[in-house]
């Protein structure tokens, strides 16, 4: 079957699959993976030391795989040091960038004096639109389901990506929940032209800089095993629920302040356990689909199943 939307014809991809920009994990080797399966892959630009790390990791990106791929610029509670990676990314005619967090207005200025297609991950129909005011190419919409940063107001994939397509004419992108091809084909029932999945190809084979206990907390963690941190400094994020995260809770409880939680809340605490497969010392993003994630598959392998899937549903349908 053909999978042709209008954001493959804008990504110049085969499936209508992308790879979430996955902090301190998103990198070379998964990133083509995904892209040489047809996907589009990103590397993680914010977790690069500098614009120089940022243009090795894409050369060495280039060293495998021959097809399009993205650079993710998340920028979470940072809203300056990006400039000069922005500008690498501009240097090497990278063919995508996604922006995630933060205000994404001078990235999507930048851009459009080039070639760049830019995608804009929103969490409601007011920054959809915002974002197709500025000039973003796609938005991809996440629900309250997914990992890592969220919405502030709670609602579904189910629910908001139909009221982002009935309020943008650019292509929309489904994030939250979903993990296989009956989630895939769920989004373009909604009216989704594509899928973002992060937790999802965090347990594969490429995503080579995760630990063993942290795949493997993915394997074993039930749709109920994840919460929400951050809530009570405004930047709500999903993450698997261990004693640890336990710990960031109660202090949001107790001292709901950003210099309380900082220590706990940050990149190296997150790395503890994602690199150093450190559980009890740090913390993990995930969304609710890690109740359906049973494997750890290549990436290859992971899409061969979700176009299967998808076909097979597609077929049922006439």
């Amino acid at each position: 079957m053909k999978w042709s939307t209008r954001l493959t014809e804008l990504l110049q991809i085969k499936y209508p699959i992308v790879q979430g920009g996955l902090a301190y994990l998103a990198y070379a080797d998964l990133a083509a993976a995904v892209s040489n399966a047809g996907g589009l892959g990103q590397i993680t630009a914010m977790s690069l030391p500098d614009a120089n790390a940022l243009r090795t990791e894409i050369r060495r990106a280039r060293t495998l795989t021959d097809k399009p791929f993205g650079v993710n610029f998340a920028f979470g509670m940072h809203g300056s040091g990006y400039e000069d990676r922005v500008e690498a990314v501009i240097e090497e005619q990278i063919p995508v960038v996604t922006i995630t967090g933060g205000n994404p207005t001078a990235i999507l200025k930048k851009m459009q004096s080039t070639d760049i297609k830019t995608m804009v991950l929103v969490s409601s129909r007011r920054q959809a639109q915002k974002a197709e005011q500025l000039g973003a190419s796609a938005v991809i919409v996440v629900g309250q389901e997914g990992g890592g940063h969220l919405g502030r107001d709670d609602i579904g994939t189910m629910v908001l990506v139909p009221q982002v397509v009935d309020a943008v004419q650019i292509p929309v992108v489904a994030s939250g929940g979903i993990g296989d091809g009956r989630g895939w084909m769920a989004a373009h029932a909604l009216g989704a032209e594509g899928i973002e999945m992060g937790t999802r190809f965090i347990a594969t084979v490429e995503c080579v800089d995760a630990s063993a206990s942290y795949k493997n907390a993915l394997i074993e963690s039930a749709e109920t095993d994840t919460t929400v941190i951050k809530r009570s400094i405004g930047a709500p994020a999903r993450v698997l629920r261990n004693a640890y995260v336990d710990h960031i809770l109660a202090i949001e409880r107790a001292t709901p302040t950003y210099e309380a939680l900082k220590d706990f809340i940050s990149g190296e605490a997150n790395k503890r356990w994602i690199h150093d497969g450190i559980k009890e010392k740090g913390f993990g993003w995930a969304g609710q689909v890690t109740g359906m994630i049973h494997d750890i598959p290549t990436v290859a392998e992971l899409i061969e199943r979700m176009v299967n899937e998808a076909e097979c549903i597609r077929s049922k349908w006439g």
